[in-house]
Order: structure tokens, then sequence, then C-alpha cells
């Protein structure tokens, strides 16, 4: 019996009805007065502003007719800069009774999308930034407009991303506008659409076709035929790769993992053939990596099994993918409550066609996924992505098919599957590693690998095996109270060894603290007097460090030992 796998399906469907009309709640209601009576204040005053509008743009338009939450507001104004109509609206403000700091001026930024000098004021609660309506035009060899100059509220709704991105809410008439005609038909249709021809939308900023796709996953949108089509031509992805820096790429990968569903836009980026564009390496790396990299849809297969399994956790095991055994409910003890923990999973998950896979930089190998986060996506350690998914891949391979006979130890079974866990490539807060999560990565990575690419199936028996493994291990460790002791400090501190064996500081201590945690692992109720007790024992024995000769005669271990002394939890 086989399992047939699907990568095809959310959590839930959870696609927002648009409503006709935005409802304002109160503060924004008087944010929009204050606007509309600055404006007609500045008409008054200067006679040549007679034409000045404000318009909150974009999506804040878009999620108020989605029935969102949206604290994003962008006023743009016609005939007229950001920064000059800020100044006069905090100078309003104050005449008012309403007190607040100076506009702040926003410096371009065109890696942020900001082509323009922007201004930002807080009022009532609410950031609000301010630019003028605007025409752009594009160079060929970049996506910073080489022209931008005042534009008409049409002009400025077709130089946006998709239609209904580009809806405006005019405060004066309280009215929402579709310049395009095309965006709230689209709302209603579920679309995602370019406002333009998709091949011009796109040449002029590639950066459009990822957020394309980060809209459709974010919205479970359906993308138009023609904006499909222009994503796979050949033109398109070489101008992606030429004109978008990878740290932009990054921070739209990053904003698709933030999703309800991560598993829709690497589905996505799967089907449109755009992994060899957002998982780049350069091409004089590529030459040097010490394996081809795995076909491209494991990463696809293991976001599916990742998806499948953390959606037992949301209580949707009808709307998954496939259908896989239960799991113990501690392996989604970390990973279930933590969207960080989720961000990170996919990732990696995303990352699994460069397994094992390492390069040589500086003469020296270096882990794929480490020069694909750092250099391919510019992601670095925020929410620990370069350090936690090496230290997934790390533990996966420490814990894969984790039977409980390779735990048996002349110590005890307590102590091997502590030290297991308490591993820092398995367990390590700082990193955002916990041992739940890094078997439940493991799992992915188990089932990935009995997994047939060339028909999408499982093996229904041995996928059956490979979980019974794991809810066994976790059994045992819970029946065992492990996870108590995994972050326990060792009960006796270095200075206190040294005193008790007469033992000078070095690395040996290193050592003998790591004897004084498997003592712990062993007896769990234990006291300090009990271990000290244990550990003069030994000594006087010649069994706790053999190769020191006398107590406290300042040999020093090997380097080795060294590294074990940093490695123990103190």
């Amino acid at each position: 019996m086989h399992i047939s796998a699907r990568f095809s399906s959310s959590l839930r469907p959870v696609r927002p009805k648009p409503n006709l009309n935005i409802e304002l709640t109160p503060i924004e209601d008087q944010l929009c007065t204050l606007l509309d009576d600055c404006t007609k204040d500045l008409r008054k005053s200067r006679p040549e502003l007679t034409h000045v509008e404000c318009r909150i743009a974009g999506g804040w338009v878009r999620d108020k007719l989605l029935g969102l939450e949206s604290n994003d507001i962008d006023i743009a104004l016609s005939s007229m800069m950001g920064v000059t109509f800020a100044d006069h609206f905090v100078s309003f403000l104050a005449l008012k009774g309403h007190i607040i700091r100076d506009a702040v001026k926003v410096a371009r930024n065109p890696d942020q999308s900001k082509h323009l000098e922007t201004a930002m004021v807080t009022v009532l609660g609410l950031d609000v930034d301010l630019v003028n309506l605007r025409s752009e035009v594009y160079a060929d060899d970049s996506r910073i407009p080489s022209e931008v100059g005042f534009g008409t509220p049409l002009e400025d709704a077709l130089r946006r991303d998709i239609t209904i991105n580009s809806l405006f809410y005019n405060v004066h008439t309280r009215l929402v506008e579709d310049h395009t005609s095309k965006g709230l038909e689209d709302l209603k249709s579920g679309i995602i659409r370019t406002p333009l021809a998709p091949r011009e939308t796109f040449m002029d900023d590639p950066l459009r076709v990822l957020r394309c796709v980060r809209f459709a996953s974010r919205f479970e949108y359906e993308l138009a035929l023609g904006v499909r089509e222009a994503i796979q031509e050949q033109a398109i992805r070489n101008a992606l790769a030429a004109k978008i820096s990878r740290e932009r790429i990054g921070i739209e990968i990053d904003k698709m993992l933030k999703g309800r569903n991560p598993l829709l836009p690497l589905k996505m980026i799967e089907e449109l053939a755009l992994h060899d564009a957002i998982f780049w390496f350069p091409k004089t790396w590529m030459d040097m990596l010490s394996n081809p990299p795995g076909p491209r849809s494991l990463g696809l297969a293991a976001s599916s099994v990742l998806h499948n399994l953390l959606s037992q956790f949301e209580g949707q095991k009808e709307t998954a993918t496939f259908q896989l055994p239960p799991l113990h409910p501690s392996l989604f003890q970390h990973a279930g409550p933590d969207k960080d923990v989720r961000r990170r999973l996919y990732l990696a998950a995303a990352m699994t066609p460069f397994k094992g896979i390492t390069y040589l930089e500086k003469k020296k190998p270096v882990s794929a996924m480490e020069g694909l986060i750092r250099v391919g996506l510019k992601l670095g350690n925020q929410n620990h992505y370069m350090d936690g998914v090496t230290a997934l891949f790390d533990a996966s391979t420490l814990l894969s098919r984790p039977s409980l006979d390779r735990f048996a130890s002349p110590n005890g079974e307590r102590v091997a599957l502590g030290l297991a866990l308490r591993n820092e490539r398995v367990h390590k807060p700082q990193n955002g590693s916990h041992w739940s999560s890094s078997l439940l990565f493991s799992l992915v990575q188990d089932l990935v690998g009995v997994w047939d690419h060339t028909s999408n199936e499982f093996d229904s028996q041995v996928v059956h095996k490979i979980i019974e493994i794991y809810n066994n291990f976790v059994e045992r460790v819970e029946e065992l109270d492990v996870p108590s002791s995994v972050d326990e400090k060792p009960i006796l501190d270095g200075r206190t060894i040294g005193t008790l064996l007469s033992l000078k500081p070095g690395p040996h201590t290193g050592r003998v603290l790591s004897r004084v945690v498997e003592w712990q692992l062993g007896h769990p109720g234990g006291s300090a007097n009990d271990c000290q007790a244990w550990l003069k024992s030994e000594h006087e024995a010649g069994r706790l460090l053999p190769d020191m000769g006398s107590a406290g005669d300042g040999k020093r271990s090997s380097g080795q030992e060294g590294r074990a002394q940093k490695k123990v939890r103190t």
C-alpha cells in the first residue's frame, strides 16, 4: 500500500470575502477628517494648491475591504510632495490642539521599494507615510526608476505590482477608487493580476514576480494565466537574477514564511520553476559543491511532509495533503505554538536538496545551507536562520530513526537519552534549537528519504514504522522524565570541583563537568553532596581522569578536552 502525496492544500480555506465599502474605526475616521480639513486649509492659504488631494493607497485599502486590520497607512498626494505636506500638517495639527513631533523624513531606499523621499508623521497613535502620486520610467538594467515625476491617480495605480494593491481610498469623498478598473473585481474573484501587461510589469521591476507569489499564497488567490506565463519566460528569470539584490529576495522569502501557510508559496516556487533563482549560489561556488544538489522537488516534498505533520497540531487532519499516522504530542511542543520556529523549519525543509553538501570557501569546506542563507538570501542570523537551519540538519543526522536499542548504555538508558537531547546540535536555546523541533525535523528528513519523487508516493508500511520509532522514543523520554534535565546546569561548578579534588583550573575541568552531568542524568533525585561524594570516590579510584596522573600535578589535557569543556552547559 502506498500513500499518495498531493502537494496542493492548505490547513483550511481562508480566502476573505471582500466588502464593497470600507468601515473606518473611530481613529481612522478622525484621521481622515483631519487630513480633509488640512487640505482645505492649504487650498485657502495657497491658491496654487487647489488641486491637492489625499488618498490612502495600497495595502490598507485592500485589507480594509477584506475585513482585515491594517496599520499600514500610506497617503498618496496629488500635486504636492510628501515632506512639504507633512510640515504643514504638523503645524495644522498643533492649531487643532494635537501636539505631535515634527515630521520624520524617510530617505530614498530602493532596496525597500522606496524610490522617493517620503515623510512620516505619528498622529492619533498611527504611523502615516506621505508621498506624492507619481509616474515612473525604468531603465533596462535596474529596478530603480530612471525617471520619477508627479503622476495622476491612474498613472500611480498602473505602476503598482498587482491590481488589488492599486486601489485608493479618497479621504475627501470617503469612496474607494479603482483606476485600473480591475482591482475590485480581482479582489472579489481571488485573482492576482498586474495592472499593465505582466511582461512589462516584471521587466520594469522583477521583484514583482516574488510579490505576486507572496500575495497569491497569503490570500490563497490564483495567479492570472498571463502572469503565470510571463513568470516562466527566460527573459523574466534573467531579469530577476540581474536586477534584484539577494537581500531583497531574502526579505520576500522571509515574508512568505511568515504567512499562515508557508507551504503554499514554496509550492508555487516549485510550480513556477523559481527554485534555482531563489535558492541560489554564485557560479564559482556551484563548481565547488562536494556533490550535485538533489532534485529540487525534494524541497517541496520535505515542506509538504512538515505541513502535514503540523496539521495534526492544528487539528486539521482532514485538510492535509496526505494522511500520516498520529505523532506523540511532545513532538509539537516547540514548533506547534512558535511561529518563528515554524519559519525556520520550512526554510530548512525547502533546502533539503542541499543536505550534506559543502563547498570550498577560502579552501575550507562550508555547509551549503550556510552559504545559501548568508550569500544567496542574505538572511544572516535573523530569526536564527543561519545557525538554526544548519543545526537542524546536524540534528537530523544524529537523531535519524532513533530506535531505543541505540541508547543502551552501561551508565543507564536515561543517561544515554539525556546526553543525546542535551547535545548542542540538538538542543541549544541560544540559536532557537529545541530537542522536540529537532526531532520533528529529523522525522521529516527520514520520511523524505523514503519518498519516491517519480511517483509522489510513500510506502505506507515504511512510513508507519518510522513514525512508530519516533513515538516510542519520545514516549520513553517522557517516561524517564528526561526533558526536565535537558536545560539543567551541572550540579557542581568548576570552582567547587577544583577545591574538592585539589585540581588546578584547566581544560580537564570540562571533562569532569561532563561526568557530573552524566551522574545527574543517572541520579535525577541526587543532591550536590551526593554528587561530591561520588566524584571524590571516582577520582581516588583513578576512574575520573585516568590520563591525568596524580591530583593537582598541573598536566593539561588535549585540545579535544578543551573543546569538550566549552560544550558543557554551565
